[in-house]
C-alpha cells in the first residue's frame, strides 16, 4: 500500500510542481511579490493538501514562538526536500542561501531565480562570499527571512556531516540573529528514494541565538550543533516510537 500512496502522492506533488514553474514563467518577470504569493499561499498548500491526504503524512510545527518577526537567520537541519518546501508555510516569504548549480536548473531553476533565492558558488571564495553578502541583504532589506543549512547537504537522520560557519559572516555583518531549526523530516521523506511514509514529521524552531563579535566561531558553532543534533534525536526517538516502520530510515 505504501508504494501505490507514494506513487500517487509524487504525481500529485510533480504535476502541481510543473504547474507551479510554468505560473511562474508570467508571474516572475513581472511580480517577485506574485511570486512569493503564488508559492506561498497556493502552490505549497495545495501539495501539501495531497501529501497528507494520500500519503498520510502531516508536518507539524513546534516553537512558533521563536519564528522572529523580524528578518532573521534560520539555521535549519537538513535531512529531505520536505523542509524546503514545508519552511514556507510558518516563515512567509522566507528565501535560502543554495548552490549556484540549483538556479541553473532549465524550469525548476528560473523559478528559484524569480522567487529570490540566495545562489552562492562553494568554490568562489572571498569573492563569493561578498556577492553572497551582497545578495542576502538585498532580500533582509525588503523584510524577508533567510534559510541557511550548515551542513551544506542533506544528511540521514541520526547523522551529520559537520556544521560549517561560513553562514555567521552574513549574521555578522547584517547583524541577525540566528534561529535554531531541528527536524526529523527525513524519517519520512526519505533521500534518493519515491517512498513517503506516513507519519507526522516535526519541525521545530529553537530559541534564537545571538552572534556577539566577541565570541569565537568554533563555540558557537558547537553550541549551535549541539543544540540542534540534541533536539533532532530527540524528535527521531519520539518518531520511531510512534511510527517504528520509520526507524529503517536512521542513519548508522
Amino acid at each position: 500500500m505504501i508504494y501505490i500512496r507514494s506513487l500517487l502522492t509524487n504525481i500529485c506533488f510533480f504535476t502541481v510542481m510543473i504547474i507551479g514553474c510554468t505560473a511562474t514563467l508570467f508571474v516572475g518577470p513581472i511580480s517577485r511579490k506574485g511570486t512569493i504569493y503564488l508559492w506561498d499561499r497556493m502552490v505549497m498548500p495545495t501539495i501539501f493538501f495531497f501529501v497528507k491526504h494520500i500519503a498520510g503524512l502531516k508536518v507539524e510545527y513546534r516553537g512558533l514562538e521563536n519564528v522572529s518577526k523580524e528578518p532573521a537567520l534560520y539555521a535549519c537541519k537538513h535531512e529531505s526536500a520536505l523542509e524546503t518546501y514545508a519552511f514556507t508555510q510558518p516563515v512567509r516569504t522566507c528565501t535560502y542561501v543554495l548552490k549556484k548549480e540549483l538556479v541553473y536548473m532549465p524550469f525548476f531553476g528560473w523559478t528559484q531565480y524569480f522567487y529570490g533565492m540566495v545562489p552562492v558558488d562553494r568554490k568562489g571564495g572571498a569573492k563569493a562570499m561578498k556577492n553572497m553578502l551582497k545578495g542576502v541583504s538585498k532580500i533582509v532589506n525588503e523584510g524577508r527571512p533567510v534559510v541557511v543549512f550548515p551542513e551544506g547537504t542533506r544528511c540521514k537522520p541520526g547523522t551529520t556531516k559537520g556544521y560549517k560557519s561560513g553562514f555567521l559572516f552574513l549574521a555578522e555583518n547584517l547583524k541577525l540573529k540566528v534561529v535554531p531549526v531541528a527536524v526529523n523530516t527525513g524519517l519520512f521523506w526519505t533521500k534518493a528514494s519515491f517512498l513517503r511514509y506516513p507519519g507526522t514529521a516535526v519541525i521545530e524552531f529553537l530559541p534564537a541565538m545571538e552572534v556577539h563579535a566577541h565570541e569565537d566561531k568554533k563555540e558557537f558553532m558547537e553550541r549551535l550543533e549541539k543544540t540542534i543534533e540534541e533536539k533532532c534525536e530527540e524528535l527521531n526517538k519520539e518518531a520511531v516510537e510512534k511510527y517504528p516502520w520509520v526507524k529503517k530510515n536512521l542513519g548508522a
